[in-house]
């Protein structure tokens, strides 16, 4: 059975709504300490640092030296739009502060960026037939949720509501229903450009984990707690990967 340009749209919609379901578990925690904060900032840029490695070796399987380049063309992008922010010292998302929403927008700017490869990847998925594309789609379902996770890892601490959070991740995640469609229709144009996806998205990616989440991690909880929490949080994502890609 063909796959229609319907049910690529809906299977990636699944995708960017699976990306909500990060932010239930703190439906069960409302309050946080300092510690607690930092260890929560570790797991966040533990699962970052790991789907970022899971992007470049996707993308090297279509071509490194494109993923290579898009890596340093994202490390670029987040560098020239961190320096950007900076120069706005009243830039305010809510009731954050000026230093956390200059990061959650990075964050769920980065993760949005990300969501344009992704989307890309469920429509040539889909060009090579509909089973194939089911179980891409489903695989990158699945690994949305430890994305929402860490989205949910950083907002809700800072006093975001549970709901708004899951918002935001969902809201990442929606360029990938956007891209699927355009990428199903003309999946030989679309190819070529993958692999410098996943790198863009990879290196930013990486950059905001160390620099802006994981240093804060280290000013909230000990050096020790901070990085057991990192290699735990990227052992369980590898782990995760690996069960979903088969």
């Amino acid at each position: 059975m063909e796959p229609t340009t319907l049910t690529v749209f809906l299977y990636a919609l699944l995708t960017a709504v699976a990306t909500g379901l990060g932010a239930l578990p703190f439906l069960l925690r409302r309050g946080f300490s300092r510690r607690t904060l930092g260890v929560a900032n570790a797991v966040a840029a533990g699962l970052m640092l790991a789907a970022s490695f899971g992007l470049i070796y996707e993308g090297v399987g279509y071509s490194l030296p494109r993923v290579l380049l898009g890596v340093l063309v994202g490390l670029a992008f987040i560098v020239l739009t961190h320096r950007l922010l900076g120069r706005y010292e009243d830039f305010r998302l809510g009731n954050l502060g000026v230093l956390d929403s200059r990061k959650a927008l990075l964050l769920v700017g980065i993760m949005t960026v990300h969501s344009f490869a992704e989307g890309v990847g469920v429509g040539v998925a889909f060009g090579g037939g509909e089973a194939f594309g089911v179980f891409i789609t489903l695989a990158i379902a699945v690994h949305n949720i430890p994305e929402g996770l860490a989205i949910s890892l950083v907002l809700v601490p800072k006093g975001v509501s549970v709901l708004r959070a899951a918002w935001w991740s969902v809201f990442s995640s929606l360029p990938q229903p956007l891209m699927a469609v355009p990428a199903f229709l003309f999946v030989e144009a679309f190819r070529p450009v993958l692999p410098f996806g996943l790198g863009f998205a990879a290196g930013a990616m990486i950059w905001l984990a160390v620099a802006e989440i994981l240093s804060e991690a280290l000013e909230d909880a000990p050096a020790s707690s901070v990085a057991t929490a990192l290699t735990v949080s990227v052992a369980a994502m590898v782990a995760f990967q690996f069960l979903i890609g088969g």
